[in-house]
């Protein structure tokens, strides 16, 4: 009896663990922006979207499809025309497409190499037909011929290439050492000229200054000597209507001393002066009026000769 009520029980319990197990495999739930490819012995059957739903126990089974946005990143290595090797990183986002969820899930094994694969081919395709500027310059031109591409025959397989970016080229170490050289060079270059022109200008500028400056210099100095001139002619009629019976030579000498004793005076107060040696008697005063009007004469005698005579001049 013992025996009995003990098989008993461990047939219950494994009922209960089938029923269980039953159950488990009957209901399932399918997430937000998720498929279910369900398959009845091992034949598709129907696609579920989310929700609750109910399996026939151990006759179907249910493969969740993911709708969701993915991205793929590849670097494909190539040379361009003028044979420079470069790697180009590629960025791809994809999705399965709603309506073609069976060919996304059925027609490739492995969606992510089979776009590997494409992109290579299509940058392959392009790239070696452009010199390393162009690659730069029709980066963006690459993108979209990869995306053209890529979308058109991924489409057959259910799925949407939203984008193929290439996100960047990158040359050799060498090659981009060179490369900043020459734009180094080529920036040295304008700059230089720029400098030329620069210190030309300035130069130029500097002439036109110096001759402008001469110029009023020179006009300054006719001034000067023509003022020195007229004060000169006020001075000895003023003088010899004030002293009578005083020579135009007279007043010439007077002159003439009194603005020798004024040069020494200058003389004597500029910076770094300390000592000047005169004669101190007083006949001095007449060697030095004979002194300066002969070497004005260019007579060495000493002897005072204004040819024409100063009071003869207009």
């Amino acid at each position: 009896m013992d025996v009995l009520n003990t098989f008993l029980l461990i047939a219950l319990i494994v009922f209960a663990i089938i029923a269980l197990v039953t159950i488990l495999k009957t209901l399932f739930t399918v997430r937000t922006y998720t498929a279910g490819v369900v398959e009845r012995f091992g034949k598709f059957n129907r696609i579920v979207r989310p929700g609750l739903h109910v399996l026939i126990p151990w006759a179907e089974r249910v493969f969740f499809v993911d709708l969701q946005v993915k991205q793929a990143q590849f670097s494909v290595e190539t040379k361009t025309r003028d044979n420079v090797f470069v790697q180009i990183p590629v960025s791809v986002q994809y999705q399965v497409l709603d309506d073609k969820i069976y060919d996304s899930f059925y027609k490739l094994s492995a969606p992510q190499k089979q776009i590997e694969s494409f992109v290579f081919n299509s940058i392959l395709g392009h790239v070696p037909k452009l010199t390393l500027d162009e690659t730069f310059e029709q980066q963006s031109g690459i993108s979209i011929n990869v995306k053209t591409e890529l979308d058109t025959i991924m489409s057959g397989f259910g799925f949407n290439i939203l984008t193929a970016l290439v996100t960047d080229i990158v040359p050799d170490v060498k090659v981009k050492a060179a490369m900043n050289d020459i734009n180094a060079a080529q920036r040295a270059q304008v700059a230089a000229q720029a400098r030329g022109e620069a210190e030309k200008i300035l130069k130029v500028k500097q002439a036109e200054a110096e001759a402008q400056s001469k110029a009023l210099q020179g006009q300054g100095i006719a001034a000067e000597r023509q003022a020195i001139i007229d004060g000169l002619r006020s001075s000895i009629e003023h003088f010899r209507e004030s002293v009578p019976g005083a020579t135009a030579e007279d007043v010439m000498a007077l002159v003439l001393l009194t603005q020798y004793f004024d040069t020494l005076k200058d003389i004597g107060t500029k910076a770094g002066t300390h000592t000047l040696f005169l004669p101190n008697n007083p006949g001095a005063a007449n060697d030095f009026l004979t002194q300066i009007l002969a070497g004005l004469r260019g007579n060495p005698t000493g002897d005072v000769k204004l040819n024409p005579p100063l009071s003869a001049q207009p």
